[in-house]
């Protein structure tokens, strides 16, 4: 019988009860093995260069050098899968754009059942980042912006994404216009999250950005980003779309999930709408991207040299879903060539 070669993974945390919660809970998946921990970040250098993990887990607030500026100074020497575990947090989103993979938010260590949530989370993002692929913190600038006007407003946006779509789409908005056609997405993120990342896109692009609610119209500029624990849906009102937002049943293991969102898309927006599909594990979105091009639908993919973890779009594009792959620095450009 074949060895499954299990996962090493290296704990960075300065507090001595979270290293043995966040160890022992890790441990008891039989493809994770904790092979070092850590107590700062000079400490996980060398227990890096000793034990050669396959991941990290590394704390936000830690004594000599914080976990972000470590993730900077770290990756262009060590391409290793980050995941920072942090409390709430804006953070989490400069660990992110310095690099990490994704983040879990520290649990309540008096609560049984907050414990084994986080836990049963963090193996499952350890067994992502364990095949992920690690991208060093790039200046947004790096991505072709659009400078031109869009010929064709009365169409909307709806895009998708799961590990690493936060930076994707940070990337993506910050080089589109004010007066984009109205945008729609789906990011697989925890509640409270979910408007701590709108909130941030608000203001540092020039799109307004919000956590959606039930009610809210689309227009152009304005994007409307799923509530990370609600479904988002799109409904035509006269000329108008306008989103629902509700709790339900997972769909392919998400709430909010693009499946869901697109689905509606191709019912309400037909070939009114441009879906896009980035970065993510698994094959959310793909049934459903796939529905809005047959309704007429442009479709964009992400290529898989671009994404972090290249699962969703591949799903996608295998299934004829993607009328077009590009890469992320392309994406701005290519999109508006389909607006006009």
């Amino acid at each position: 019988m074949q060895m499954v070669k299990k996962i090493k993974v290296l704990v960075v945390d300065d507090s001595m009860l979270f290293r043995e919660v966040l160890s022992r809970g890790i441990s008891s998946d039989p493809y994770i093995e904790v092979v070092a921990i850590a107590v700062d970040a000079f400490d996980a250098r060398d227990k890096i260069l000793e034990f050669q993990p396959d991941v990290m887990t590394c704390d936000v607030e830690m004594p000599k050098m914080n976990g972000i500026e470590f993730i900077r100074r770290l990756l262009p020497q060590y391409k290793l899968p980050v995941i920072v575990v942090s409390t709430v947090s804006e953070a989490v989103f400069d660990a992110i754009n310095a690099g990490a993979v994704d983040f879990v938010t520290k649990p309540d260590v008096q609560s049984a059942k907050s414990v084994e949530s986080f836990i049963n989370d963090l193996i499952v993002k350890i067994k992502i980042a364990a095949v992920a692929k690690v991208s060093m913190s790039k200046s947004i600038s790096a991505i072709n912006s659009v400078t031109s006007e869009a010929s064709d407003t009365d169409k909307i946006i709806a895009i998708g994404a799961s590990t690493g779509g936060t930076e994707a789409i940070h990337r993506l908005l910050s080089h589109l216009p004010k007066n984009t056609p109205g945008i729609v997405i789906v990011q697989h993120i925890p509640p409270i999250f979910s408007r701590m990342f709108a909130e941030r896109l608000n203001n540092c692009t020039n799109l307004k950005v919000k956590e959606a609610q039930t009610g809210d119209f689309l227009e152009n500029g304005k994007v409307l980003i799923a509530p990370g624990d609600k479904h988002m849906i799109i409904r035509k009102v006269g000329s108008m779309y306008k989103v629902e937002c509700f709790y339900g049943d997972k769909v392919n293991g998400h709430c909010p999930s693009v499946d869901v969102l697109f689905e509606s898309v191709a019912k309400a927006c037909g070939n009114k709408a441009i879906g896009i599909i980035l970065t993510g594990m698994g094959y959310d979105g793909a049934k459903g991207l796939l529905s809005m091009r047959k309704c007429g639908a442009r479709t964009l993919g992400q290529d898989e040299k671009s994404s972090i973890v290249y699962g969703m779009p591949k799903v996608a594009y295998n299934i004829g879903a993607v009328e077009k792959q590009v890469s992320l620095d392309n994406l701005p450009q290519k999109l508006f060539s389909m607006l006009r």
